[in-house]
C-alpha cells in the first residue's frame, strides 16, 4: 500500500488532459477526499468552462491565475502574466503549509513553463516540496523531460484525429 501522495503528469496534443483531472477530482471527492483545482491561463469568464462550476458545486475549491493569455488577448503583457503565475506559485506553497488538501490539481501549468511565464526549475521545486501526502496533479501540453522524471505517473493523450482540423470550432459542453 502506498503512503505517500504521487505525482500525476496529464501532457500531450491530444484532447483530454483536464478532462483526466477533473475526473480524477470527482473520484477523490466522491471518497471524501479534501480537493483543491487551481487552473492556469483560462477566462472563464469569456469561456464558460462548465467543470469550474461544477467543481465548485461538489465543494472542490477552485482558484484561477493568469487567466489573461497573451494568445486571446494582444493587451496583455508578459510581465504581468509572470506575476500572476508567481502569485499562483506562492497560493500552492501556502496551501503546502496548511496541508488542507489531499488532491491538488494544478491544470495548465505546463503551459506555464512552455511559454516562459514560470521556469521549470519553480515547478520542479514545487514537486519536491510536496508534502508526503498530496497528490499532485499537473496537466498541460509540451511537459518537460525533467518533470516527466520526477513524475510517478505519466499520461500522454495524442490526438490521431480531431474536428478542429476539419474547421469544427471549439464547442460548449464539449472541449469547454
Amino acid at each position: 500500500m502506498v503512503n505517500r501522495g504521487l505525482v500525476h503528469i496529464y501532457t500531450g496534443n491530444g484532447k483530454g488532459k483536464t478532462t483526466a483531472a477533473v475526473g480524477l477530482s470527482v473520484r477523490a471527492v466522491s471518497y471524501n477526499l479534501k480537493v483543491c483545482y487551481i487552473y492556469f491561463h483560462k477566462d472563464p469568464e469569456m469561456w464558460g468552462y462548465g467543470e469550474i462550476k461544477v467543481l465548485s458545486g461538489l465543494g472542490i475549491d477552485v482558484y484561477g491565475f493568469a487567466t489573461k493569455h497573451p494568445h486571446f488577448y494582444s493587451s496583455v503583457r508578459n510581465e504581468d502574466v509572470r506575476a500572476e503565475c508567481l502569485k499562483g506559485l506562492n497560493f500552492v506553497k501556502d496551501i503546502y503549509k496548511n496541508i488542507e488538501y489531499d488532491l491538488l490539481i494544478l491544470d495548465e501549468i505546463n503551459i506555464s513553463i512552455r511559454d516562459g511565464y514560470l521556469s521549470e526549475d519553480e515547478v520542479i521545486e514545487l514537486i519536491d516540496d510536496k508534502p508526503l501526502k498530496l497528490e499532485l496533479v499537473l496537466t498541460g501540453r509540451n511537459a518537460t523531460k525533467r518533470l516527466i522524471e520526477k513524475a510517478d505517473l505519466v499520461s500522454e493523450i495524442i490526438e490521431i484525429k480531431h474536428p478542429y482540423n476539419e474547421g469544427v470550432l471549439g464547442r460548449r459542453g464539449f472541449e469547454y
